[in-house]
């Protein structure tokens, strides 16, 4: 019980006048108050004064300048009180006897005394008493001693009157500053001392109102370092702990990173040595809810086997639990970690974009529903009918595909080469002109603007889409604090992520690196601390990260329970964060320039992007199927035409064929085509040949034309 590890209070106003030689060399820690600050001047008077008025042969002061008895307190008064008639008169000559102790001239301390607190209140209390009695000198007021009886039960009549006294007294003592408050004294001030150094040293005071003052913090964690060697317990993290390439390394030097840097400021303002280890298990410590027991560093700093942890090791409610923390050197939250989305190929159909489906289904059913009523309204109007060129017969050219290729014809801005004249049908017509005025250059613009500004939508924007979807998965670190975020979190979304999790257990990584590539693999969200996603993101420009934060928390030292080393790591961290040193740490290794990826931040010129095969591929499609299916009808056409000719000639469907072929692959630019006669046998039955007999009108009918 005489090392670091322990802490003695002292309770005790005397802590100085002990023999601390034991204590001196170990480092060990002790505390304790003092009501007589030794650093007065009024002290040194009134231990001069005293020192004056010692009993020949009897020092007051031995070499160590502390009072060697304290009766010499009692001695004085008790001699003052032997001179004296009465216990008034004792008062006043002590009062009259003491002026040095209002007076505030310096006095040359020429050695070191240390007091005493008994005596030192001994001697304020006969002071103050003295002062309420000198007080009334000039007085009207006089107060008469009586003889004491042990039998009579009657109170002095000058009780409430002197003790009315004592509390208007406010003087300065041995003690301080000496005031009260219906009879107890108030604005009393204790130093406090800690033993540093091998000397007992003042290092703040206590107030009643304030509390603890801290004056010298220096004093918690010295300069010179002390001859203790701690267990840094760690695991490796970039940037955090990294291991150097040099494998010659051994021991603390084959260590480097934001963490290592750190510990070598804090070890030195505190004042120790360390001996840096890896954890087995390579986690920071978490709780299994099955087994009640933890792992990582947590187990470590449990079991004793480490002094202290370094590392980033987030504070949460359950290691505070187990460990102590220190106040945090770095503040974070949890983020999403993603692969930067890119432009995604342009698909065959593409030219279909600009409107959405449902646009080209009422369109296509506005073009059928616009062209049968067209041709229904062109047969009811009368004014859509003109005659024929044959007599008592009229036509419509509106028929049901003249109406088709007239909408179609009106869409495409193109002339059909027919024009409706019912007032009905013309106004079926201008209605479904002013319908392509605003969908054709809608169409035409929005495909413009789809072409040449590049939109990069991510995928997921926020947590509530990361949840709601499952084909871009998502997990933590295995056995990190975000873990057990998620498993402890009573809040239903990030419930639902970790049912997810839990039962995808794949998404669980064991380090940061390799949920890095996971996530560079795609459709895989890393759930990390964001000064991890900072430091992954300034070097892979493929990295990104999605929304805020979904919480606010730290990373601190963490130490065993009841660990002496927690509050001066804690004012260490402190005061390297006021100096801005762990900025300058934290700026060398994640801002450092020889490891950030350079982004192209320059504002290009707008150059519109050409459309390709892959954008308008869809249009050709189109064309190539309209052209197939022309082909198809053309075929079709050609033998209907074959098959209605060869039977009006009552040739052979085969031969009609064949010379109709002939003639339309003979490019000699003849229209007219001559009557095909029955040449062969074969293909068609034989018929005979019987004449119509011959009548002698049409015979002169037919030599009257041709001689007219």
């Amino acid at each position: 019980m005489n090392d670091f590890r322990y802490h003695f209070l002292f309770t005790t106003f005397d802590l100085e006048t002990f023999d601390l030689e034991d204590f001196k060399y170990n480092s060990v820690n002790i505390t304790s108050f003092r009501i007589v600050d030794d650093e007065n001047h009024r002290v040194f008077k009134v231990l001069r004064e005293m020192e004056r008025f010692q009993r020949v042969g009897q020092n007051m002061l031995h070499n160590s300048g502390i009072i060697r008895v304290m009766n010499n307190y009692y001695y004085y008064c008790l001699l003052f009180f032997h001179r004296c008639h009465s216990l008034i008169d004792f008062l006043k000559i002590l009062y009259n006897s003491i002026p040095f102790i209002n007076s505030n001239n310096a006095i040359n301390r020429s050695f070191c005394v240390v007091p005493q607190a008994e005596p030192a209140l001994m001697y304020d209390a006969v002071n103050v008493f003295a002062h309420s009695i000198g007080s009334l000198d000039g007085s009207s007021t006089s107060i008469q001693s009586s003889n004491v009886s042990c039998k009579s039960s009657d109170r002095w009549a000058n009780g409430t009157f002197l003790y009315n006294r004592l509390n208007a007294v406010s003087i300065e003592g041995l003690t301080g500053k000496i005031h009260f408050d219906e009879g107890r004294r108030s604005d009393i001030k204790l130093d406090l001392l800690k033993l540093h150094q091998e000397k007992v040293k003042k290092v703040g005071f206590w107030t009643p109102s304030n509390g603890i003052n801290i004056t010298k913090h220096s004093v918690f964690y010295g300069h010179q370092s002390l001859n203790v060697t701690l267990i840094v317990v760690t695991r490796v993290e970039k940037p955090y702990v990294m291991i150097k390439e040099d494998k010659n390394l051994t021991g603390n030097s084959k260590y480097e990173g934001f963490c290592i840097d750190l510990l070598h400021r804090i070890a030195s303002q505190v004042g120790f040595h360390y001996a840096i280890t890896l954890v087995p298990d390579n986690k920071y410590g978490a709780y299994d809810p099955i087994t009640k027991q933890w792992n990582g560093i947590v187990r470590e700093l449990m079991d004793k086997k480490a002094d202290l942890a370094m590392g980033s090791m987030t504070i949460n409610y359950a290691r505070e639990s187990v460990v102590d923390f220190t106040k945090p050197f770095m503040n974070m939250g949890i983020g999403i970690l993603f692969k930067v989305p890119s432009n995604e190929p342009s698909k065959l159909f593409a030219f279909l974009n600009p409107l959405a489906t449902s646009v080209w289904s009422f369109m296509f059913l506005a073009y059928m529903a616009v062209s049968f009523s067209l041709f229904f309204l062109a047969r009811f109007s009368p004014y859509e009918w003109r005659p024929h060129t044959e007599e008592n017969y009229q036509e419509s050219r509106f028929t049901i595909s003249n109406c088709f290729w007239f909408v179609a014809g009106v869409s495409l801005k193109q002339d059909a080469g027919i024009t409706p004249k019912a007032t009905s049908a013309r106004i079926l017509g201008g209605i479904w002109w002013f319908f392509t005025i605003i969908i054709i250059p809608s169409y035409t613009a929005n495909l413009t603007a789809l072409r040449t500004v590049e939109r990069l939508q991510k995928p997921i924007q926020n947590v509530a889409e990361l949840s709601s979807q499952e084909k871009i998965t998502y997990g933590t670190l295995e056995g990190g604090s975000t873990m057990s975020f998620f498993r402890d979190s009573k809040i239903p979304i990030y419930q639902k992520m970790w049912k997810f999790m839990e039962k995808h257990q794949s998404v669980f990584v064991s380090t940061y690196d390799e949920g890095t590539k996971k996530v560079l693999g795609g459709n895989y969200a890393f759930l990390m601390e964001s000064t991890m996603i900072d430091y992954a993101v300034q070097r892979d420009c493929n990295l990104t990260q999605i929304s805020g934060l979904l919480d606010s928390k730290g990373y601190g030292i963490a130490t065993p329970k009841g660990s002496v080393w927690r509050d001066k790591l804690s004012l260490a961290v402190l005061e390297l964060q006021e100096k801005g040193v762990i900025q300058m740490l934290y700026d060398k290794w994640w801002k450092n320039a020889a490891d950030i990826c350079i982004k192209d931040e320059k504002v290009k010129e707008f150059k519109p992007k050409p459309l390709d095969l892959n954008d308008l591929g869809g249009v050709f499609v189109f064309v190539l199927c309209g052209l197939t299916v022309a082909v198809i009808i053309a075929i079709l056409e050609f033998c209907w035409y074959s098959k209605k000719k060869s039977t009006d000639q009552q040739l052979p469907v085969c031969t009609e064929m064949a010379e109709e072929l002939r003639y339309a692959i003979r490019c000699d630019g003849t229209k007219h085509k001559a009557t095909l006669k029955r040449t062969c046998n074969g293909c068609s039955p034989i018929t005979t040949y019987v004449p119509a007999p011959l009548h002698i009108n049409h015979v002169n009918s037919q030599i009257l034309i041709l001689s007219s």
